[in-house]
């Protein structure tokens, strides 16, 4: 029993027709457009097979050149469990290199669909942008950025990478964050390696310095020294070759990272730098230039790329040929032949915490200032304050000791919050004073109006009112309810309570 599609059922209608001699053979091959010499053999497969002869002889069999299906779902196994996060092209060198399979990229993208696991891009609609030719020359631009990502780990860190536009040349390496450190180093091992560029096409980010940030930018200070140009790039379209570079980087390094149980930054860089870049990034992606010319210079003599890659900070000489930086005071120890007070002295700060000290092209010898420490390091105002607290702490009581400081609780609530959260330090910046303020009513009267609420706690704040009076002290009942309030007396129930403990200690 078998099966015909529309297609083998028309031929056998034609075919039974010529044999029964209803159409000739010269019909027969315009009905079915084919040739005489087909429609001959069709006639003599039908006359010794029947209607089987439209079935082709090889219909039901396996192809000779069909991949087994054991290598089919060997294949489909590995890219579930060891190779899930490689693309299609990757994933054939891959295998061809680790398991010996040579496989086609089609052959695996059909296998990864049944699978459905396919790595696919991301596909955004944006608007059309003008396509810029290659630069001529090698080192005539760069182009440099920083690309924070889960490289390897658990963490996130940063890609630092410079690019050569006209030969996609690279250099990168990795770095906790995106900082002037980082762009520096790798700014520097490019230079040590090719040797100066002419300009630097980078985003504008405040590390290279664009216009709102120019008067503090490292990077541009030391581009500057070099003689290397800064471009700030409008959109990150116009610096496609390093974002490019990026999503190279994203898509085959990380799943190489992590084949290779890479999870610290030492191992990341090393492979980077020793694997991934010479052996692939080098014999695939690398291109020739146009012009045989290269645009890199050799750094002049006179450049010192120790003194120029640095953090450098400028202050000013006092009349006694001291300086102060970063909190502490130092004194110039080398002989000069004039005073320099008023001019500029340059501190070269190494990345690893280190300083030196410049004027002009020489430099300083320098020793710290120890200064003796003054009665109080923190002033005679915190004393005060720290005092209070102290007095707080002996007499076990905020109440009492607001009453012996004629000051408000509350003032004496915020120096103890202030001293745990920010310690002496905090007490400096508080400006408040300790003194009563010039609108609260006397200290005796105050001390006189709780005497009396505790003699008689039943009783109320107009009834206290006309006791007072009698006691020449006039204030009104909003006055002895704030009082009540601030003592914590302003219920009946707690008035009692206050006045039968005094009654226990007395």
């Amino acid at each position: 029993m078998f099966y015909m599609d529309s297609k083998s059922q028309f031929t056998v209608d034609i075919i039974s027709k010529v044999i029964d001699g209803k159409i000739t053979i010269n019909s027969a091959t315009q009905l079915l457009q084919k040739s005489r010499r087909t429609v001959e053999r069709y006639l003599r497969r039908y006359r010794k097979e029947g209607i089987r002869f439209v079935i082709h002889g090889n219909t039901g069999r396996a192809p000779i050149n069909k991949t087994p299906d054991s290598l089919k779902k060997e294949v489909q196994r590995l890219i579930q469990k060891k190779y899930y996060d490689f693309n299609l092209q990757h994933l054939s060198e891959l295998l061809r290199k680790n398991e010996g399979l040579s496989i086609k990229r089609e052959t695996l993208r059909s296998w990864a669909h049944e699978i459905h696991h396919v790595k696919r891009a991301k596909r955004r609609r944006t608007r059309v942008r003008k396509y810029r030719e290659r630069m001529r020359l090698p080192g005539l631009m760069l182009q440099m950025d920083g690309s924070p990502h889960r490289w390897f780990g658990d963490g996130k860190s940063c890609l630092i990478a410079i690019i050569d536009d006209a030969t996609s040349d690279i250099h990168a390496q990795f770095f906790p964050s995106e900082t002037t450190e980082g762009c520096m180093k790798v700014m520097r091992a490019y230079i040590e390696k090719r040797g100066v560029f002419k300009t630097l096409y980078v985003d504008r980010a405040g590390i290279f310095g664009d216009p709102k940030r120019s008067n503090f930018s490292q990077m541009q200070r030391a581009c500057e020294e070099l003689g290397i140009e800064i471009i700030f790039a409008n959109s990150p379209q116009g610096k496609g070759r390093i974002e490019r570079a990026f999503d190279t980087f994203q898509d085959r390094l990380v799943p190489e990272l992590r084949f290779n149980n890479i999870t610290d930054m030492e191992s990341a860089n090393r492979y980077l730098q020793e694997e991934f870049i010479p052996n692939y990034w080098a014999k695939k992606l690398m291109v020739q230039a146009v012009s045989a010319r290269s645009a890199f210079r050799p750094l002049p003599p006179d450049l010192d790329l120790n003194s120029i890659c640095v953090q450098k900070e400028y202050r000013t000489i006092r009349r006694d040929h001291t300086f102060s930086f970063d909190s502490k005071m130092y004194v110039i120890d080398s002989p000069v032949r004039y005073s320099i007070e008023n001019q500029k002295v340059e501190i070269r700060c190494q990345f690893d915490g280190t300083f030196s000290a410049y004027f002009g092209h020489r430099r300083l010898d320098i020793t710290e200032l120890v200064e003796p420490r003054k009665c109080h390091e923190y002033g005679k105002e915190v004393q005060r304050k720290l005092e209070a607290l102290e007095l707080v702490e002996q007499l076990g009581s905020i109440t009492k000791a607001a009453r012996i400081l004629g000051c408000s609780r509350q003032t004496l609530y915020t120096y103890q919050q202030v001293m745990e959260e920010e310690g002496p330090l905090g007490l400096k910046r508080i400006n408040k004073p300790l003194k009563r303020s010039k609108n609260r009513i006397p200290e005796h009267v105050e001390n006189k109006i709780i005497e009396l609420t505790l003699l008689n706690p039943h009783g109320t704040a107009i009834q206290l009112m006309k006791v007072l009076k009698e006691h020449d002290i006039t204030v009104s009942i909003t006055t002895i309810q704030n009082i009540w309030k601030r003592e914590q007396l302003n219920t009946r129930e707690l008035r009692i309570k206050r006045s039968q403990s005094m009654n226990i200690e007395v």
